[in-house]
C-alpha cells in the first residue's frame, strides 16, 4: 500500500500537508529524522501511517499518559491495532496487554521512558522486531529545553539495545542547542531534519501592560464576554491566584472551569471532558492544563502571568487556533509577576547538600514519613519558611530519575535506586540554574518588546523571520 492510499483509507484525507509526505518516504527508507513543526500541524500521522506501512512494531515514546490514551482509542476506531503500556494500568491488564504483545500482536506500542526502567518490560518485547522508534516530545531529552525528563536521556542507549532501529524524533519547539542534543544523545547518524519553522499566521500575539489584580480581572472579562463560540484558557502560575481570580469572575457572573494539580485525578479528567465536549467554554488553569488538549476552536489563550521561558509559552498558546480561524495569544504583564517565577527558579534549584539531605532523610525515616505525609518530610529537612517548595521539586526529580517509585501522598513511597551524582555536581546545578535564569529574562525581554513579537521569537528557535509579520499588536500600530 501506498503511503497517500493509505492516508485516505485510514484517516480520511486526500492529500498530505507539507511535508508530511517526505518525512513519511524518508522513514520507509530506513533514513532518521528530526521534525520540528508546530502544535496542530499533524506531527503524530508520521508515525502512525509509517507503522502501518512498516513490517514489524513502532515504539513510541511519550511522557503524556493522557494522550496515549486518546491516540490509541482513535485508532483503534479506525481499525489499527495499537495499544500502550504505562502506570495507569491495573497489574492484570498490563499482563493481559504485555501477553498479546510478544505474541506478535499490535503495529503501535505507546509507552513512557520510565517504562523501559521494568525488567518485565523489556521480556515482553526481546523478541520483537521494531521497525520504528518515534520519540514524540524530544525536546525532554535536552537540559537545555523547557521540559527536561533524565528518562529521555536514557533513549540513546535504548535505541542501541534495540538494534538501532529506524528513528523520528518530534517536537514543536526547539532551538538550535536543544536540536544538536537531541540528535547526539540519540545517537542519530545521517539524520535528516525536517524544520517547517513556528509561524501560525492566525494567531495574533499581543501583550497588555496590567497593573494589579483589577487590570487583570477587566482583560480576562472582555475576552469571555466577546467569546460568542468557541473556547479559551487562561493560564496562571499560581494555583492560590488562579482561585482568587475565579472567585472575582464568579461574582462578576462569568461562567468558567478551573484546572490545577490539586484536584484530584477523576476531577481533571472531568474538566478536561467538559472543555473539550462544550461548544463554548473558558478554562482557568496552570500548565498542567493542555497536556494533550487537541480542541480546535480555542479562540483566546490569555496569559494571566509570565511564564518562565519562550518554549514554554509558545507550546501553550500552540493550543489556539487549531481550526485555522484567527485567535489570540495575550500576555497580560505585571511586572511583579516576575517575582513568582524568580522564586519558582529557586524552588526549581535546590543545592546539592539539600538533596542528599532529602534522601538521607528519607533513608532513616521511610516509614515515618510514609505515615505522616509531607508535611512531616519538610519538618526533618528542618524548614523555616512553609513558602520553600524544594522539598516538593527533589520529590518529583527522585521520581524522575527513578530513585523513588509511589508517593507520600498515597503512603507507598519506596527508594529503589542510589542518588545520581551525575546530575548533583555544583558546577552542573551552577549551570542550570543560570539556564533557567536566562530564559525568564528572555521572556521578560519579549513582554517589554517594540518590535515584531513573531520576529522576536524566530530569532530565539534560530529561524528566519521578515522584520514585520502583521498580526501582533506591535506591527498592526
Amino acid at each position: 500500500m501506498e503511503p497517500k492510499e493509505a492516508l485516505q483509507k485510514y484517516f480520511g484525507f486526500s492529500d498530505f500537508r507539507e511535508p508530511q509526505e517526505k518525512i513519511i518516504n524518508q522513514l520507509l527508507q530506513g533514513h532518521h529524522v528530526l521534525a520540528i513543526m508546530p502544535t496542530g500541524s499533524g506531527k503524530s500521522i508520521l508515525y502512525q501511517l509509517s507503522a502501518l506501512l512498516l513490517p514489524d512494531l513502532t515504539l513510541v515514546i511519550s511522557p503524556l499518559i493522557a494522550l496515549m490514551k486518546d491516540q490509541v482509542d482513535a485508532l483503534r476506531k479506525k481499525g489499527i491495532e495499537a495499544t500502550f503500556i504505562n502506570a495507569s494500568l491495573s497489574k492484570t491488564e498490563r499482563e493481559k496487554r504485555q501477553e498479546q504483545i510478544k505474541k506478535g500482536r499490535y503495529k503501535l506500542l505507546y509507552v513512557t521512558p520510565e517504562r523501559f526502567r521494568k525488567e518485565e518490560f523489556w521480556q515482553t518485547i526481546k523478541n520483537r522486531t521494531v521497525s520504528l522508534f518515534a520519540v514524540d516530545e524530544a525536546h525532554c531529552i535536552s537540559e537545555w529545553g523547557h521540559d527536561f525528563r533524565p528518562d529521555y536521556t536514557r533513549l540513546g542507549e535504548i535505541r542501541q539495545k534495540l538494534g538501532k532501529p529506524t528513528t523520528i524524533a518530534l517536537t514543536a519547539t526547539a532551538t538550535p542547542k536543544v536540536q544538536q542534543d537531541i540528535v547526539n544523545q540519540l545517537h542519530l547518524e545521517r539524520v535528516k531534519i525536517f524544520h517547517t519553522g513556528i509561524d501560525r499566521p492566525n494567531l495574533f500575539l499581543g501583550v497588555e501592560d496590567v497593573f494589579g489584580e483589577q487590570e487583570k480581572l477587566s482583560v480576562i472579562l472582555k475576552y469571555i464576554e466577546q467569546l460568542e463560540k468557541g473556547s479559551g484558557i487562561v493560564y496562571f502560575a499560581l494555583i492560590q491566584d488562579l482561585i482568587k481570580m475565579s472567585e472575582r469572575l464568579r461574582q462578576a457572573g462569568a461562567p468558567h472551569l478551573i484546572y490545577h494539580g490539586k484536584l484530584d485525578a477523576n476531577q481533571r479528567k472531568k474538566i478536561q471532558n467538559q472543555f473539550m465536549n462544550s461548544e463554548r467554554s473558558v478554562a482557568l488553569a496552570t500548565n498542567a492544563f493542555g497536556m494533550g488538549i487537541d480542541k480546535y476552536d480555542i479562540r483566546f489563550v490569555l496569559h494571566a502571568q509570565i511564564p518562565g521561558s519562550l518554549e514554554a509559552y509558545y507550546q501553550e498558546i500552540g493550543r489556539a487556533g487549531r481550526d485555522d480561524l484567527p485567535s489570540d495569544c495575550i500576555l497580560l504583564y505585571d511586572q511583579q509577576d516576575l517575582n513568582i517565577q524568580m522564586e519558582f527558579i529557586k524552588w526549581n534549584n535546590p543545592s546539592s547538600d539539600f538533596f542528599h539531605r532529602a534522601y538521607q532523610i528519607l533513608h532513616e525515616h521511610l516509614e515515618e514519613v510514609n505515615a505522616n505525609g509531607l508535611e512531616y518530610f519538610k519538618e526533618q529537612l528542618t524548614y523555616k519558611n512553609r513558602h520553600d517548595y524544594r522539598a516538593e521539586t527533589v520529590l518529583s526529580l527522585f521520581d524522575r530519575w527513578g530513585v523513588t517509585t509511589g508517593s507520600i501522598e498515597e503512603g507507598n513511597l519506596q527508594i529503589i535506586d542510589e542518588l545520581p551524582e551525575e546530575w548533583l555536581d555544583e558546577k552542573h546545578l551552577e549551570k542550570k540554574l543560570k539556564a533557567e535564569q536566562m530564559q525568564l529574562y528572555q521572556m521578560m525581554r519579549y513582554a517589554k518588546l517594540e518590535t515584531c513579537r513573531k520576529a522576536f521569537i524566530h530569532e530565539y528557535f534560530g529561524i528566519a523571520h521578515g522584520p514585520q509579520c502583521g498580526a501582533c499588536d506591535n506591527c498592526r500600530k
